[in-house]
């Protein structure tokens, strides 16, 4: 329980970009979309360079933002430009995931409702978990994270992180219903596995998945407020400001992966498996390396992208002795044995908070496949780079690829697609846009 009250107007990473002096002009609260789902019309796709608030059009003009560097050797073709198609308006969604087997669509709404979307976006009658009346929503609270258990179409176990009703973090368990296409949760049968006090009301992280070992990871923010007062970023006494992994298929409520880098030596909680995050507010494994890349949002002056190769626990990535590339709060710093983002980007486009996603692996645009694709939620713009190359050489040089509109996060279908969602309720499909001539 957090143990003072902090008022927190803006949405999510938003605010978390902008604790400091040097933090950019941002949206200043969540519109609240219509109650009811709105499905798109077939087609339907947005010009990401309109302003908030314009009308969707039918058709795209052609972008005028400028193109952004040529690729290096390998990495995504200069020559796509992506956009967004959109598929529903839902009220405040956050997540949207998939599990295997299944080419349905789970939208997660902060408001704590997860709605289950056919492919062409259309919702199902009834939902298809709601747990409002247990989670604190608004700010950077609420229902932040959904999981699927690798064996859920066996098994019907799914994981969900959100924010109690004494302000903390907590990961749960819950249970497919017995329903005749398994359509519903059981909000009944939620098992809490970690309770994780949260000392103020934003940095809360939110991401969950499985990794390809299994093993369910949490990202948690540092705690909150600005500049890591309480050092939790490098404190290993704490699981705040850490990615933590765990079992869930062992243990009372779970058990420790044997493997994790802290359980031999003591060094550190077991749970952790990486620390010196800020707000990893969005993190996704490769679904075919199974190397993880993690967007980190920042203080007031860098965003960054980190990676790992699969299974290579125990990194320190920097927060609060730096941020991204740079020594935090004054230079110099001990920069020994920390690890260094793929990518810092210094704001100088008018970013704000980045926004992790994936490395693409659809079909839809072969030019992107193996490319690992981002934005922030200020510009909208999409980035890519290469995802083995910028792993082996440990820096990435990314390629603007198109634009969304103020994307929140973004997600994945079981045939590797991507799709955003936003601050106005709206969840899209990326398309491709045109091809520059």
């Amino acid at each position: 329980m957090r143990a003072a009250p902090l008022s927190v107007a803006l949405f999510l990473v938003v605010a978390a970009a902008c604790a400091g002096p040097t933090g950019s002009p941002i949206p200043t609260g969540l519109p609240t979309p219509e109650s009811t789902p709105r499905i798109a019309t077939p087609g339907a796709t947005v010009d990401a360079t309109v302003e908030p608030g314009e009308t969707l059009g039918e058709t795209v003009p052609p972008t005028t933002s400028t193109p952004g560097p040529e690729p290096t050797s390998g990495g995504p073709s200069s020559d796509i430009a992506l956009t967004a198609e959109l598929l529903v308006e839902l009220p405040r969604p956050l997540v949207l995931v998939t599990h295997g087997g299944d080419d349905r669509l789970y939208a997660v709404a902060q408001t704590g409702q997860i709605y289950l979307l056919a492919a062409d976006g259309s919702p199902a009658e009834n939902l298809f978990l709601d747990i409002e009346e247990r989670i604190v929503s608004g700010g950077e609270q609420g229902l932040l994270g959904l999981a699927f258990h690798p064996e859920y179409a066996t098994n019907g176990r799914l994981f969900v992180n959100y924010t109690n009703r004494d302000e903390d973090t907590v990961i749960s368990e819950f249970a497919r219903a017995d329903s005749p296409d398994g359509a519903l949760a059981d909000a009944g049968s939620e098992r809490i596995l970690l309770t994780i006090d949260q000392p103020f009301a934003n940095h809360n992280g939110g991401m969950i998945a499985f990794g390809p070992d299994g093993y369910l990871y949490v990202g948690m923010g540092d705690g909150g407020s600005g500049g890591d007062p309480n050092s939790n970023g490098q404190s290993m006494d704490t699981l705040l400001g850490k990615m933590l992994r765990i079992d869930v298929d062992s243990g009372d409520p779970y058990a420790i992966p044997p493997e994790n880098p802290f359980v031999a030596d003591g060094g550190g909680l077991a749970e952790i498996w990486s620390l010196g995050w800020r707000n990893p507010w969005r993190f996704s494994f490769d679904r075919q390396t199974g190397d993880m890349f993690v967007g980190d949002v920042g203080q007031g002056a860098v965003e960054e992208i980190s990676a790992e190769p699969a299974g290579a626990g125990g990194r320190n990535y920097g927060w609060n002795i730096m941020e991204g590339d740079l020594c935090f709060p004054a230079d110099p710093c001990d920069q020994t044995g920390l690890t260094l983002p793929l990518t810092a980007n210094h704001r100088e486009r008018g970013e704000c908070a980045i926004i992790g996603g994936y490395v693409y692996r659809g079909s839809a645009f072969p030019d992107l496949v193996g490319t690992y694709v981002y934005s922030d939620i200020c510009t909208g713009d999409l980035w890519a780079f290469n995802a083995e190359a910028a792993l082996a050489t440990g820096t990435a040089e990314p390629v603007k690829v198109g634009s969304v509109p103020e994307p929140s996060s973004f997600g994945e279908d079981a045939n590797g697609e991507l799709y955003v969602t936003n601050l106005n309720g709206e969840i899209y499909r990326v398309v491709t846009q045109r091809v520059r001539p």
